[in-house]
């Protein structure tokens, strides 16, 4: 057996069979000097083992003894040891498996796919952002009329042309703005299917009311919108009037979670787009009020010709006037004139 090159051949002396003296002054070949340190009971092992397989068990009777003697001072090293497998319960497995399944199972979207809703997401909210398009009558955060937010408070006579627009966006900003919803439950009372959102509304004051009215809202709205002879009977499907039936018995505030789900997918499904095709919202959008501008811009991009974005509900009409890049560039320093 060829040693690396600095080493030397261990001598056949009394005093490998000695446990307790230095076994072998084996010297490893580092690169660096100073990183030398003294061989331990492992590394003359080793060189034992290399040893025994080239000169194919000629050891002599003392290194026999010194593997012996290091294999008894290390457990680990002896050759009928085995390592115990430590086993799972059953619970943990099949809770492993319903992870599996449900990663599987969850629905994945290409990035690139992502990127094109945020870009849409943003366009569509450009003309509606008050720090990127300006706002009308002024910009209340950098000057001291106050006057945007009194015509953007929850319940005004006559809505803005932008928070009406706002509307058509998607359904749960209809459904988020109080003076949306009041306008939603006008045009449902003509249609006779006002009973959804009076539902929808009750369920909500049940999840945020008090505790200690929990009870008698559930019966309330149980006794109003799902008894047979209720006066606002709503139209649930068989496994959610179950549930719902089942979870009366031990009301809180949760209770009505399923059916409100239920009565929200049908509006969005069958009411808001034919609230939106209606001649009730283009009168709507028509009558909105448009602010007039009393407060130059502070910063230059917002120096352009405001106008109101196009409603996705609302085509443009045509023989419209379209207001034309370079009638925006002659306008913007007359503006700031």
């Amino acid at each position: 057996m060829r040693l690396p090159t600095g080493s030397r051949e261990a001598p056949s002396c009394p005093r490998a069979a000695e446990p307790s003296l230095f076994l072998y002054g084996l010297q490893t070949p580092y690169f660096w000097m100073s990183t030398k340190w003294l061989p331990t009971d492992l590394d003359y092992a080793i060189y034992l083992a290399k040893r025994n397989i080239c000169k194919q068990g000629e050891l002599s009777e003392p290194e026999k003894g010194g593997v012996l003697n290091v294999r008894d001072q290390r457990p680990g090293l002896r050759s009928h040891s085995v390592t115990p497998i430590h086993l799972k319960n059953v619970d943990y497995y099949k809770q492993e498996i319903r992870y599996c399944h449900t990663a599987m199972g969850r629905t994945r979207i290409k990035s690139s796919l992502c990127l094109q809703g945020y870009l849409k997401f943003n366009e569509q909210y450009l003309s509606h952002d008050p720090i990127m398009s300006g706002c009308l009558p002024s910009n209340p955060w950098i000057t001291d009329d106050i006057t945007y937010w009194a015509m953007n408070a929850p319940r005004v006579t006559v809505p803005t042309k932008l928070r009406v627009e706002r509307w058509s966006f998607s359904f749960s900003e209809l459904m988020g703005d109080v003076l949306g919803r009041e306008q939603l439950l006008e045009f449902l009372k003509k249609e006779f299917s006002a009973e959804n959102l009076m539902f929808w509304e009750a369920c909500e004051e049940l999840r945020h009311g008090e505790a200690a009215h929990i009870a008698d809202a559930v019966d309330s709205i149980y006794q109003q919108f799902l008894v047979p002879s209720a006066t606002c009977w709503v139209n649930l499907d068989s496994k959610t009037m179950e549930h719902t039936l089942k979870g009366i018995e031990t009301p809180h505030r949760y209770t009505m979670d399923n059916a409100q789900m239920h009565i929200y997918t049908l509006m969005k499904k069958d009411s808001y787009p034919r609230f939106l095709k209606s001649d009730f919202y283009k009168k709507l959008l028509a009558e909105a009020l448009v602010p007039p501008e009393t407060k130059k811009r502070a910063f230059p991009f917002m120096w352009k010709l405001r106008h109101s974005s196009p409603s996705p509900a609302c085509p443009p009409l045509p023989g419209a006037h379209e207001v034309r890049p370079e009638e925006r560039s002659q306008a913007a320093p007359q503006e700031h004139g």
